[in-house]
């Protein structure tokens, strides 16, 4: 695989989502690191959008609820180089309706190489990291070999 090189911008620009489950986890890590991340923009899904804005007092880009396409728009984003990392408290016991939209937002974190945290501990990790704030050269995957393949029919 080929990559290309490009720093971060900053700030930042991160993606939280959290289920049902985990909202509370995720407002309590937010609180705790309100005044990190209101450095940064930030992006969420539906309810755990409007929980965050009403917890920090910020604004932040709201996108729809994960069920009703919100984990889609995020991947989206992801895939248009227009989000950084992705927090994403997910419920590994709880089953969830719109799973394969969930597995699709993971799968495309890791096909564009962002960092992904998935809950409290490798969210602290990710925030503590001296790459969140400095300067870091992402590598973003090169996929013209893919894109530009001869398919057969």
């Amino acid at each position: 695989m080929k990559y290309t090189e490009s720093n971060m911008p900053i700030p930042r620009r991160i993606a939280l989502v959290a289920h049902d489950h985990k909202k509370g986890e995720m407002l309590d890590w937010v609180k705790n690191h309100k005044e990190i991340l209101t450095r940064h923009k930030l992006y969420a899904t539906g309810t755990t959008g409007k929980l965050i804005e009403e917890a920090l007092q910020v604004e932040l880009i709201r996108l729809k609820s994960g069920p009703l396409g919100g984990d889609q728009q995020l991947g989206a984003l992801i895939s248009e180089l227009e989000i950084d990392m992705l927090i994403f408290f997910w419920d590994p016991l709880e089953p969830q309706p719109h799973d394969p939209d969930v597995k699709a937002l993971l799968r495309l974190a890791v096909v564009w190489n962002i960092p992904c945290a998935s809950n409290k501990s490798s969210a602290d990790f990710l925030i503590q990291s001296r790459f969140f704030e400095g300067e870091y050269p992402r590598q973003i995957p090169d996929y013209s070999v893919y894109t530009n393949r001869n398919v057969v029919l």
